[in-house]
């Protein structure tokens, strides 16, 4: 395979915008792929690691297989904690509409598991936003919604097996 070849430095901002294109046009692969050519020039770029995710949780939609691995280790890199929290929100409420589509019992708790968690997410982001990002209430409130809208409940705890004294 022919060795790929470097962004300049000064094409990061036009590149930033064509990821962003992309994604928007439903091209999330074309999205990572220009993510991944930023990060490898500026390993540190908070946008273009914010927009991998984001391409990468637009897969969830098209069925792709995302790692846990791939996402976690995207977060841990966002240096401001509530860019953490929101993304981590954002994460957990995508893979639990993912969950919803597989329209099993099963996939149902575990898509109220998500919700919940990514509502969690969301309240620790809210605590710590800066002043006019009400994101996180909007995301809080789509996930409140989602709930209600499917009739969504946590799964009953399981009664514990006695098993005879011999």
């Amino acid at each position: 395979m022919p060795d790929l070849k470097s962004l300049h430095t000064d094409a990061i901002p036009a590149a930033l915008e064509k990821a962003e294109r992309y994604r928007l046009l439903n091209e999330p692969g074309e999205a990572e792929s220009i993510c991944l050519d930023i990060l490898h020039v500026d390993p540190e770029n908070q946008q273009a690691i914010i927009t991998l995710l984001l391409a990468l949780t637009d897969r969830f939609e098209k069925g792709y297989g995302v790692s846990d691995t791939q996402t976690k280790e995207l977060l841990s890199r966002m240096k401001s904690g509530y860019d953490h929290a929101y993304y981590s929100g954002i994460v957990a409420e995508r893979r639990a509409k993912m969950k919803l589509r597989q329209n099993t019992p099963d996939c149902r708790f575990q898509a109220y598991d998500l919700l919940r968690e990514a509502m969690t997410c969301f309240e620790k982001a809210e605590s710590i936003r800066p002043p006019g990002y009400d994101d996180a209430i909007l995301r809080w409130n789509t996930c409140v919604r989602i709930i209600a809208r499917n009739g969504l409940v946590p799964r009953e705890p399981e009664e514990p097996i006695e098993l005879p004294l011999e």
